[in-house]
């Protein structure tokens, strides 16, 4: 596999650093993760148990990744940290700044055992400047980085995406950022700090929000589920109930919805023959498609769109998801037999790369899963040595 020689030490809990640590273990990296001894990554407790008494995210997250148990908050346990350290090639962490050097694992101290590593960090608010030391989970960082206001309906107080979007952001982005540190570390031998905060991540993604208001003096409000003078984008009802999705906002494919609506009129409409006319005028063209949609069954519908060029789909859930014949031929969600759960699917790896694919080995393992192999195999630990580096006390 593409990353089967780097080794990444991932120190991180719950969402945002072991995000990154998921996507690099998918392509091969041996990702070693370390746990507190007595409960470990509090998103072993995290997601929607019952009625299986455990977390069904933790196996998701923590795929292709070994558990190891240290307790760094002890001379023992921070020594061992080290060792492991200097024969890795990466450490990503996520905790608040200044923790690491507080347990004398900061990245001066770090380097000195191992020039080349990479250190990926990501917290709420960065490294640096006067909100850095605040507490910051991945929610603030979608108020902060803009997505927050302007997502949902405008009637309302603004809405959350139904997943922790900004803790996998800020994931992706620090393996990227992880990525483009090991290739200058090819280069030059030096490793150094990849210094990821969430509300930037966020921030990243906000398209032209911030020129949009400081040369135009427009501020983005929330607009449902269509982007303004955008048209046509928009849900739309159909005679059995449901909703498709229609995105026909290019000229041309516009021409074809309209000449499958039977409305070849609507192309030359002064009102709707160009991008900026369609955006002036989106409400009523809106309702035009509507009253269309609204007299045929969904499933036709798709099937009439994909036929004529229209980019249209059904809203998913994970049923739909699960039965869909191009996902089972994309192999977009694989099964892997987890020890408690059994037969387990779960959304597989994202890009598809050619030559080097990447592939999921295995689910989130126990907790402590890997001490034999790494501590005593590794690192060649004697078992007081290990007793002393998992003590719940110094």
């Amino acid at each position: 596999m593409p990353l089967n020689d780097i080794r990444v030490v991932e120190m991180g809990q719950l969402l945002a650093g072991p995000f990154c640590a998921q996507l690099l273990g998918d392509f091969g990296a041996e990702v070693i993760k370390i746990e507190e001894p007595t409960r470990g990554d509090p998103m072993r407790q995290w997601g929607r148990e019952r009625p299986y008494g455990r977390s069904l995210w933790f196996p998701v997250i923590a795929r292709n990744k070994k558990s190891v148990t240290l307790n760094l908050r002890t001379e023992a346990g921070q020594q061992v940290a080290r060792d492991l350290i200097a024969l890795s090639d990466v450490v990503v962490e996520n905790f608040r700044p200044g923790t690491l050097e507080r347990w004398n694992l900061g990245y001066d101290r770090l380097a000195e055992v191992n020039p080349g590593i990479v250190l990926i960090r990501v917290t709420g608010f960065g490294q640096t400047g006067p909100d850095s030391q605040k507490a910051g989970y991945g929610a603030i960082g979608e108020a902060m980085g803009g997505l927050r206001y302007i997502t949902g309906d405008p009637e309302t107080p603004p809405s959350r995406v139904g997943i922790s979007i900004g803790d996998a952001l800020a994931g992706t982005l620090s393996a990227l950022g992880g990525m483009v540190a090991l290739h200058h570390r090819r280069r030059t031998g030096r490793g150094q700090v990849v210094d990821t905060a969430i509300y930037e991540a966020v921030l990243t993604y906000m398209e032209s929000l911030i020129p949009e208001f400081d040369i135009g003096g427009y501020i983005r409000e929330r607009s449902g589920p269509i982007l303004p003078n955008v048209a046509p984008s928009n849900v739309y009802p159909t005679s059995d109930g449901a909703l498709v999705l229609i995105a026909a906002n290019q000229d041309t494919v516009f021409a074809r919805l309209a000449g499958l609506m039977g409305r070849r009129d609507l192309a030359a409409d002064p009102r709707f023959d160009n991008h900026a006319a369609r955006g002036a005028n989106q409400a009523e063209l809106d309702e035009k498609i509507a009253a269309w949609t609204s007299t045929i069954e969904a499933q036709a519908l798709v099937e009439l769109l994909d036929e004529g060029g229209v980019p249209a789909g059904r809203i998913y859930r994970a049923p739909e998801m699960l039965r869909d014949p191009h996902f089972a031929a994309r192999e977009a969600i694989v099964t892997l037999l987890h020890p408690e759960f059994g037969d387990f699917r779960v959304q597989n790896v994202v890009p598809k790369l050619s030559e080097t694919p990447g592939e999921i080995r295995w689910l989130g393992p126990e907790l402590g899963r890997h001490n034999e192999e790494i501590l005593h195999g590794l690192l060649g630990l004697t078992p007081e040595q290990v007793a002393a580096a998992q003590a719940t006390t110094a």
